[in-house]
């Protein structure tokens, strides 16, 4: 049943297959494929133990394990005998397959090996002959792939680049090539025109190589093909240096040296010149007739040491190989610097024959190498020293000051307001703002002084041999020639600076140390005004650390939460009634304990955090002012904005929005303004003044006297309110000049039709005076001071209702 199920399936495969019975591993039925095989006719196969049909010792282990069942696919290489009794190679998988429920069979599956076999013995007979044709070779062989690894080479090979036995017997590509690098005189150009062969993979060249042993080698290199692609390159490699014994032969190779681009000259053994390529005639400027016949000695010199080219002659006689730099004297009484290499080449009978010269011009490497020492010292800009070499000429004078007990000091030099010349003018003309600027200062020093850019317009001074009288005739000089007027295209314009200095020892040992007194120094200049100097003293660090801990703490409260806001009271003078409130930040810090506004505010401000502290205000104020709208007892609440939150591109966006999204009525909000806001670019501050007015926010001035007071915009502007500060009304009503003061504020508001808010008021006397005036509402510790929201309701229940 068997046989007859699985032969026509069998009999339609290219394979051989048996079908061999698991019980008694006898063979079922086999298919044509496999009575070819084995040149056996069917008959002779079916009923045969599959064992008799192998010609291995092993066959017997592998079918007992079949049998043992220890398998049920099996695939391995064997033989079997054919009917001639010769072994057939074979590959074999011999699989278990159940064609009926209750009975299985071993179906073989046999795929003749003998193709493949002789295939691979053609195959390894052609390598055996490739390699005896490589070794036979009387040329240098060496084969790489497109990467540049190498894949063979010949002995002869080896012989000519004298190749270490350890590279021989061990396999190591860049130790090999690293060996052939260190054999050529010209180490640069080698390397160079193996690159120049790697970029073009179908370059076919040849070209001249000259050994530190004095060997000459002629290489010549194709690629390698395979389909139609390059797959490597073959290098081949002929000792001509036997070629160039004589006259007639050196012509030949100068076919080959007139298309270097390195300079070559050839001399006799007496060292006079006996042929030169036109590489060597370009560099030197000479005709082919002065050179000819003369010694490199004519043409070659080291300033620094005359006999220079005697030791080189001497040099190469005995080792046979010279490399270094030298002079070269040109036609036009010029000179330049090249990179040389001589070698020296003998005879059969070991007699000096000729020698070779290699030379290339290093006008081009020494101008790199000058710039890249340029740039690594020197600031791009100005040409002035940068903090490196600031740094190495500093610590060798820092040094000899130590030895000998001298003194020097440090200048730490910020323009003043620089950021607007770059920000109006362009940075192309504030850098050249900034090389005049270095052009002046370097006016005001000695030889033995060091100016260095830091960067931006910050620039540093070393001073050798300075105390502290030489430290300040010298800022005054430097301060003097700043204030000289700057002209650049036809404009006329004023630059100052900042100067912080430090002095050796009493400031620092060392250069960063004094840099950073010289710094802390500068930096107090310019908060007191600028355009001065200042000489570091230590307190300085306590007083900026103290800032940088208190700037650090300031941000440390916003994140978690430690502001609040107080509200102080404004009370008409006519009922006593409540009329508004103003917002006053404060701050409870767990390690400072209660922060005074005086302290931070200005922090904040010369960091530019007012701005987040501003928001915060307003976001609170309103949030405040909305919960006592929305309780029916609706306050007016102001709060201080500062010149810097003012001035934010985005600023009435931020009041519109969280008036807006509060759902606050925009008259309960006010603004208080300085006026030194106000007089800041009018145009633009009066457009968003309006625009605040707009949204219905009402706007008032703060602290109105105290800075530049103006009646136009006063008139321009759409204010609604005064507020005079306490500096006037402490005086009240016994100071002369405070009651003049007030008096005509108030005046003056009334005629603009503005209302007055008297600041700081804690008498009854000078609650009365102001009443007595006209003045409209007071706030101050007379009433109360800030109050949390609270007990600020608790005052604002007890107080009067105010009058219709």
């Amino acid at each position: 049943m068997t046989r007859v199920v699985w032969r026509p399936l069998i009999e339609g495969l290219l394979e051989s297959v048996w079908l061999v019975d698991p019980t008694d591993l006898r063979i079922l039925s086999v298919n044509q494929a496999a009575c070819d095989l084995l040149g056996l006719a069917r008959q002779d196969m079916v009923g045969k133990p599959a064992i008799e049909l192998t010609a291995t010792p092993e066959d017997q282990f592998f079918w007992e394990d079949v049998a043992a069942g220890l398998t049920d696919s099996i695939h391995s290489e064997t033989l079997l005998r054919g009917a001639d009794g010769v072994a057939v190679a074979v590959e074999r998988r011999v699989s278990l397959v159940w064609p009926e429920a209750d009975r299985s069979v071993y179906l073989v599956g046999i795929r003749d090996l003998r193709q493949q076999r002789s295939t691979e013995d053609e195959l390894e007979q052609l390598v055996a002959e490739l390699r005896a044709t490589l070794e036979s070779t009387a040329d240098g062989i060496l084969v790489s792939d497109m990467a540049g690894g190498i894949r063979n080479y010949n002995r002869r090979f080896a012989e000519l680049w004298a190749v270490p036995e350890a590279l021989l017997l061990t396999r190591n590509d860049a130790a090999l090539c690293a060996h052939l690098t260190s054999q050529v005189s010209d180490a640069a150009l080698y390397t160079q025109r193996l690159q120049d062969i790697a970029d073009n993979p179908l370059l076919e060249a040849a070209d001249i190589l000259v050994l530190t042993n004095a060997r000459v080698l002629e290489r010549v290199t194709r690629p390698q093909y395979s389909r139609g692609q390059p797959t490597g390159r073959v290098f081949s490699f002929r000792d001509i240096t036997q070629s160039l014994a004589a006259e007639s032969q050196l012509k030949l190779a100068a076919k080959v040296f007139e298309s270097s681009l390195e300079a070559i000259f050839i001399t006799r053994a007496d060292f006079t010149i006996l042929a030169v390529n036109p590489a060597c005639l370009g560099l030197t400027q000479c005709p082919p007739e002065k050179l000819l016949g003369a010694s490199p000695k004519d043409f070659f010199f080291d300033p620094q040491n005359p006999e220079l080219l005697t030791n080189v002659v001497a040099r190469l006689t005995e080792h046979g190989f010279w490399r270094g730099q030298l002079w070269l004297r040109q036609q036009d009484l010029g000179a330049c610097a090249v990179q040389a290499s001589w070698v020296l080449l003998r005879d059969d009978a070991g007699q000096v024959s000729h020698s070779i010269g290699f030379f290339r011009d290093l006008t081009e490497e020494h101008a790199a190498q000058k710039r890249i020492e340029q740039l690594a010292y020197n600031d791009v800009l100005t040409g002035l020293p940068n903090r490196l070499l600031l740094s190495q000429r500093a610590e060798f004078a820092l040094r000899v000051a130590e030895r000998n007990g001298g003194g020097c000091g440090v200048f730490f030099i910020d323009l003043d307001r620089f950021k607007n010349i770059n920000d109006s003018m362009g940075h192309n003309f504030g850098d050249r703002v900034l090389v005049d600027v270095a052009q002046r200062l370097l006016r005001c020093l000695r030889d033995t002084d060091t100016l260095c850019r830091l960067g931006g317009d910050e620039f540093v001074i070393f001073l050798q041999s300075m105390d502290a009288r030489g430290a300040e005739v010298l800022a005054q000089r430097i301060l003097e020639a700043m204030g000289q007027a700057f002209h650049v295209d036809d404009m006329q314009f004023s630059v100052g600076c900042s100067i912080g200095i430090a002095l050796y020892p009493e400031d620092g040992h060392t250069l960063d140390t004094l840099i950073k007194c010289a710094d802390t120094a500068m930096y107090l200049v310019k908060a007191r005004g600028r355009g001065s100097f200042r000489f570091y003293q230590p307190q300085m660090n306590v007083n900026l650390l103290s800032h940088i801990k208190m700037d650090h703490a300031m941000r440390q409260a916003m994140e978690r939460n430690l502001f609040r806001l107080a509200y102080q009271p404004q009370i008409s003078l006519a009922c006593g009634s409540l009329l508004a409130a103003e917002a006053l930040i404060r701050w409870t810090d767990d390690d400072l304990g209660v922060v005074s506004p005086g302290l931070f505010i200005p922090l904040a401000e010369a960091s530019g955090y007012i701005t987040t502290l501003g928001n915060w205000v307003l976001e609170e104020a309103v949030r405040q002012a909305t919960l006592w709208q929305n309780q029916g007892t609706p306050v007016t609440v102001s709060i201080n904005v500062s010149a810097l939150q003012f001035q934010q591109p985005d600023f009435v966006d931020i009041v519109a929005a969280v008036v807006s999204i509060a759902g606050l009525a925009p008259h309960l909000l006010e603004l208080e303004l300085t006026e030194s806001i106000l007089i800041q670019d009018a145009n633009e501050t009066l457009g968003r003044l309006h625009a605040l007015a707009a949204l219905g926010v009402a706007l008032s001035i703060d602290d109105f006297g105290t800075g530049y007071s103006s009646l136009a915009y006063l008139k321009r502007f759409p204010i609604s309110k005064l507020k005079i500060d306490r500096s006037f009304v402490t005086g009240l009503p016994d100071d002369e000049g405070d009651r003049a003061i007030v008096s005509a504020t108030i005046g003056m508001a009334r005629g603009l039709k503005l209302k007055v808010v008297a600041e700081g008021v804690e008498t009854t006397a000078q609650r009365d005076y102001l009443a007595s005036l006209g003045c409209e509402s007071f706030q101050g510790f007379l009433c109360a001071p800030g109050l949390p929201p609270d007990q600020f309701e608790a005052l604002m229940h007890s107080l009067p209702k105010p009058l219709r």
